[in-house]
């Protein structure tokens, strides 16, 4: 991918605290290397993280009012209609109404050609993690809608890069997993790290059969020699708070970038902490990371297969903190050069 994403290169995590789309896009669109479309969830709850992806699903229901969504098995034949409509090539639509971030990017860049685009979507343990059945069980422990879930995300990560192919013939797609962090705490001791492993190669299969480039985005710990295995093309981790619990499978991360992937440093935070760096700590962080992941991996490996980002996405931020954000990782490129 040497030919594809230079060394430094700047990308963005999903989200965005905007409420005009027009707004959003335009401030991603001038700010990074490789453009992504924004999700906005302060615009509308169906912009949130599980119910954005949750269109099509069968038995999901939406209480927009009270901000909820969860799944019942009302009798229905959904679930029958969905097998007969979904398979492996099936491309599933996410609509304005779910994503108006994304249509309001694509009729901006209408006419536009770009080196590299980026997408996103809900990986297939925080969607099926996120969300629960009227019994207040997760999906996950469903067998059956567990499978659905991941035909679903599959086939809108499918019709995803149709549409982005529209304007560059390289799309990278990060699956955006943050329940990983969580996986093997009390809350989620039935999670089997088998089903972890496949679920996630499933979604990285998907994503490179149809023509993209797979990443995984997790902005806290996470079993990382796992998260490798999946064949996952970048890794985003948060570079601010958690790096030291990458640095330590240093074996395994050599492993992994001399078969050509990519780190994606998340070393920009979205946290409180904003409000109390600049580009000169950041830099200085930057360099101490480097200097201990260098012990154990060659310095030109790391420096030509690294991308810059925010530790996550600024949904949760002003828009005043975003923009302080994006420039610092502006600014984090240009020392680094």
């Amino acid at each position: 991918m040497s030919d594809i994403i230079k060394p430094f290169s700047t990308t963005g995590i999903g989200s965005l605290p905007h409420r005009s789309p027009d707004e959003a896009c335009e401030l991603i669109l001038r700010t990074f290397d490789i453009p992504f479309w924004p999700q906005l969830p302060k615009l509308s709850f169906k912009e949130s993280m599980i119910v954005q992806y949750s269109e099509g699903m069968p038995y999901v229901r939406i209480n927009e009012n009270e901000q909820e969504d969860w799944v019942i098995r009302d009798g229905s034949d959904e679930l029958e209609r969905f097998y007969e409509s979904c398979t492996d090539s099936t491309k599933i639509a996410i609509s304005e109404d779910y994503a108006i971030g994304l249509h309001a990017f694509l009729r901006i860049i209408k006419g536009r050609r770009f080196q590299i685009l980026k997408g996103h979507v809900t990986g297939p343990l925080t969607f099926t993690l996120g969300l629960k059945d009227n019994y207040g069980r997760f999906v996950y422990f469903d067998e059956e809608l567990r499978e659905i879930s991941l035909m679903l995300l599959k086939a809108k990560v499918r019709w995803q890069i149709d549409l982005l192919k529209q304007h560059s013939d390289n799309v990278i797609i990060f699956i955006d997993e943050p329940i990983l962090s969580a996986i093997g705490s009390s809350s989620y001791l039935g999670v089997d790290s088998e089903e972890v492993l496949r679920l996630l190669k499933d979604m990285v299969s998907a994503i490179e059969e149809a023509g993209g480039i797979s990443g995984i985005h997790c902005c806290g710990r996470a079993d990382w020699p796992t998260v490798i295995k999946s064949g996952a093309r970048i890794l985003n981790f948060d570079a601010f708070e958690y790096f030291d619990t990458l640095a330590i499978y240093h074996e395994d991360i050599r492993n992994f970038l001399q078969g050509g992937g990519y780190l994606a440093w998340g070393i920009v935070p979205t946290s409180d902490a904003i409000n109390s760096v600049d580009d000169k700590f950041l830099k200085t962080l930057m360099d101490n990371n480097l200097k201990k992941i260098y012990d154990h991996i060659p310095s030109e490996l790391v420096g030509s297969q690294m991308l810059i980002t925010p530790s996550c996405g600024t949904g949760s931020r002003s828009i005043e903190e975003t923009i302080k954000v994006f420039q610092l990782v502006v600014r984090l490129k240009e020392a680094m050069v």
